[in-house]
């Protein structure tokens, strides 16, 4: 997955676009993500253990990975993602890290 938990991602189609926000989950079989603040749905839900009061919760539902875009670190506009390898300092050996397409700056620290 190019995306990961904690990206900043904008919504670049559907209901939502332009929309900005936090990963909050990343869901791979599902091919989707949780955005912070995007996509809020409300369940009712009973009395019961988990819920003693009841009533409506709100909470936040998926949004397809393909709906969304990784903010560029630099610019703040959306772009893709690729992979390179660089030296790892510390061990010596490779590494593979996330870049941005856009400004080609490391998204991986």
């Amino acid at each position: 997955m190019k995306i990961k938990k904690n990206d900043t991602v904008e919504v670049i189609t559907g209901k939502y676009k332009g929309k900005k926000g936090k990963v909050i989950e990343v869901l791979t079989a599902e091919n989707a993500v949780r955005v912070e603040g995007i996509n809020l749905i409300k369940r009712h839900y009973k009395p019961s253990q988990a819920h003693p009061e009841g009533g409506i919760v709100e909470k936040v539902g998926t949004i397809h990975i393909s709906n969304v875009a990784l903010l560029d670190p630099t610019d703040g506009k959306p772009t893709r993602v690729g992979f390179k390898f660089i030296d790892d300092k510390d061990s010596g050996k490779k590494r593979k890290v996330r870049i941005s397409r856009r400004s080609g700056e490391i998204l991986d620290k």
